[in-house]
């Protein structure tokens, strides 16, 4: 499936695509491409001070964003939802690679089984390539997180840093 971000909202010279396949039974692979050289799009990837202006599809700032950018350190990101709840994401750092690849660990509920994602920033031309895969414990994991609209949040969220990096590029 694919979608088309509203390339109107981004003041970035942007392609504005947005594009999700389900290459196996347990992966989810995401890309967007982004009118910043990488550095400064993983640099938005691994700064808290960068992270918690971006990463709630709301694109209201996050309450908490903490960020122990090291293997085996965590990660800590709470947003407050429209009726006050509180809802973490959290997770665990394996991979670490500035300013190509991190590697994390990550729960849907803290009961589910664990899902990988891997992002990829390329370089191509002076833009970066964004090529995000999670991999989930199951078919009927990968199946959950489609049901929750994980593709709809993330290509928000994307539509939220490409606005955030105009303001640090």
């Amino acid at each position: 499936m694919d979608a088309r971000s509203d390339e109107k909202r981004s003041p970035m010279n942007n392609t504005g695509t947005f594009s999700v396949t389900t290459p196996t039974d347990r992966e989810i692979v995401m890309t967007r491409i982004f009118d910043a050289p990488r550095s400064i799009v993983f640099e938005a990837w691994t700064k808290a001070e960068h992270v918690a202006h971006w990463w709630d599809p709301s694109g209201v700032p996050l309450a908490v964003c903490e960020i122990d950018l090291r293997p085996n350190g965590a990660f800590r990101w709470v947003h407050r939802g429209a009726g006050g709840g509180a809802y973490s994401f959290t997770g665990t750092y394996r991979e670490i690679t500035p300013p190509e690849r991190l590697v994390f660990a990550t729960r849907m509920f803290p009961s589910s089984p664990e899902s990988v994602g891997t992002l990829v920033f390329a370089e191509e031309r002076g833009k970066t390539k964004l090529t995000m895969t999670i991999e989930c414990h199951s078919i009927e994991d990968r199946d959950a997180l489609l049901k929750m609209r994980v593709d709809a949040g993330t290509a928000r969220t994307l539509e939220n840093l490409t606005e955030y990096l105009h303001k640090i590029a």
